[in-house]
């Protein structure tokens, strides 16, 4: 509220500017005033006038005066990415065995730390999301369908990731066992689109809603 309070203490200070009626006529005073070589020193005994420009000029002073508090604060909250984009890592066993990997992460991608409260919630929403996806097999819509599948699995994988490091020993074992059949199934999905193998892809896809229902009910 510190730059709105600014911008109106700027305002303030310059008195109400009239609508003039004749606005957007031709003033023949101004080319006159040409014609005659006025020079720079008898302008300057003209005040200056306070225009809307000024004012909204000298407002964004203000409001910059005060971007740096700004920037600060917003360091502080975990949504703000002041560098590169970090590289997440996983360090739970979710990775497939033969690769050390998942094929379907995507790179370049911020995923934000909203604890793990805020990661369980999202796990929930990107299941249910992707439990909608199954519209679109089979509707000449493969890219969609492989993008999307890729970006909210690559969200999931990082989540379940931090979820699984803040369980205790005992949640651990259920936790691990469900993201691995999840992103087990997900790889061979992922697969099967990237191969517009339709049937395969109905196969596969109805295998992996179970596993999307198990998670939103884990989850809840």
């Amino acid at each position: 509220m510190a730059p709105m309070a600014n911008l109106n203490q700027i305002f303030s200070t310059f008195p109400a500017i009239p609508k003039l009626s004749g606005e957007g006529k031709s003033r023949p005073d101004v080319g006159a005033a040409r014609l005659t070589g006025i020079n720079a020193e008898e302008t300057q005994n003209h005040p200056l006038k306070p225009t809307r420009r000024l004012a909204l000029g000298l407002g964004s002073m203000g409001l910059f005066a005060n971007s740096n508090i700004a920037v600060v604060l917003a360091e502080d909250n975990g949504f703000w990415l002041t560098g590169p984009i970090p590289i997440p890592r996983a360090l739970n066993m979710i990775d497939n065995l033969e690769t050390g990997t998942r094929s379907f992460l995507k790179t370049g991608v911020y995923i934000a730390d909203i604890g793990t409260k805020g990661r369980q919630f999202r796990l929930k929403k990107y299941a249910f999301d992707l439990l909608a996806l199954g519209d679109l097999i089979g509707k000449d819509a493969w890219n969609y369908v492989r993008k999307y599948l890729r970006l909210k699995s690559t969200f999931m994988y990082f989540d379940f990731d931090k979820v699984i490091s803040a369980a205790t020993s005992d949640e651990k074992p259920p936790l691990l066992d469900l993201a691995n059949r999840l992103f087990d199934t997900v790889e061979k999905l992922e697969d099967a689109v990237k191969k517009q193998d339709l049937p395969q892809t109905e196969l596969l896809y109805k295998d992996t809603t179970v596993i999307l229902q198990e998670v939103m009910t884990k989850m809840a």
